[in-house]
């Protein structure tokens, strides 16, 4: 997930007019060609480092497949919901696939579709996560991914609807996009803590063994 923000600052920083979160879509980085976009909102949109955006996009997709199929009982609790849960993050995942693949001046309809997977299936996978995480995850944080998962598919209907709030386009599509890859690097640094805890309280036994 962290490349994915890196890789977005790069390809940011290389635009000649100074790109907007708040004015240009988070997919304008992406774009293969230099030219006045009419549509939903005016402006001109020249990429230089649209190819390195779009692998980003691709990679990021792959990972997130990966996750919600390599996941197992320290995450998820079993039956359905989790089972649901994971197949929507994984839908998410092949969203990101097909927006890197498809750049939005290249193949709109299918940027498109890659797009609603992305904030659609996501985002319901998120409220539905809620409900599939394992009983030992905090209930802070069960809840805490239902009502993010809600907020973004809020925002979802206000950018469909072109109700930007005076966040601006790219800005009411950052609040319906972004929630979804906050959330999976929130709970893999907390994955990480945990198994590097775990590790810790395990060097001591290590230490008293005979084979020590």
């Amino acid at each position: 997930m962290v490349q994915f923000f890196v890789i977005h600052w790069i390809a940011e920083s290389a635009w000649a007019r100074p790109y907007s979160w708040a004015g240009n879509n988070i997919s304008d980085l992406g774009n293969a060609h230099c030219a006045l976009q009419p549509d939903p909102e005016p402006r001109y949109i020249c990429s230089p480092e649209h190819g390195l955006m779009n692998v980003s996009f691709v990679a990021l997709g792959v990972l997130f497949v990966l996750g919600a199929a390599l996941t197992g009982g320290g995450l998820w609790r079993r039956g359905r919901a989790a089972a649901m849960a994971r197949l929507l993050l994984a839908g998410a995942g092949v969203g990101f696939v097909l927006a890197g693949l498809a750049p939005a001046d290249v193949n709109e309809n299918q940027h498109v579709l890659g797009a609603f997977f992305i904030m659609a299936a996501g985002n319901i996978g998120l409220v539905v996560t809620g409900f599939g995480l394992a009983e030992h995850v905090p209930s802070s944080l069960r809840w805490g991914t239902s009502l993010l998962g809600a907020t973004a598919i809020t925002a979802f209907g206000l950018l469909l609807s072109h109700h930007y709030l005076g966040l601006g386009m790219g800005g009411m599509e950052r609040a319906a996009a972004l929630p979804l890859l906050f959330w999976a690097l929130a709970v893999g640094v907390r994955g990480l803590i945990r198994r590097a805890g775990r590790l810790h309280e395990a060097m001591p036994a290590e230490r008293l063994s005979p084979a020590g």
